[in-house]
């Protein structure tokens, strides 16, 4: 399985998959003119990662924005890692938020209400 790495541009982030350690990194400004074009080889690669039955799986997310597209996505990868937890693999995610941006903070956090696996807000200055 090979790695993903994504330069980010104006409208789409920049995103990293290990297979080897694990971490699944996206972060930057997410609203692609054809969200499905970006979003779907990581759901893709997501799948095939948490279907080898890897020995942990990390989603670190460093998103400044997100359209309603990237939203949609974003709780797609949340479910297919809930999904995992569920099924006995060690999954976590990490989100980071600007400290400084309540509205941001909040969706996050409503986000970690809705999921049983491990699930930390870390607010930072962006």
């Amino acid at each position: 399985m090979d790695k993903i790495e994504i330069e980010p541009t104006k409208s789409s982030p920049f995103v990293r998959f290990d297979p080897d350690d694990g971490v699944m990194e996206i972060g930057g400004e997410s609203y692609p003119e054809n969200s499905h074009e970006f979003f779907a080889p990581l759901m893709a690669w997501i799948a095939e990662f948490l279907d080898s039955k890897p020995g942990s799986a990390v989603l670190r997310v460093t998103l400044t924005y997100m359209n309603t597209s990237s939203t949609k996505y974003m709780i797609d990868i949340l479910d297919r890692l809930e999904a995992a937890h569920g099924a006995g693999t060690p999954v976590r995610v990490e989100w980071y938020c600007d400290a400084d941006n309540e509205r941001t903070m909040g969706t996050v956090e409503e986000l970690q209400e809705d999921f049983a696996m491990p699930f930390d807000v870390i607010p930072q200055e962006f």
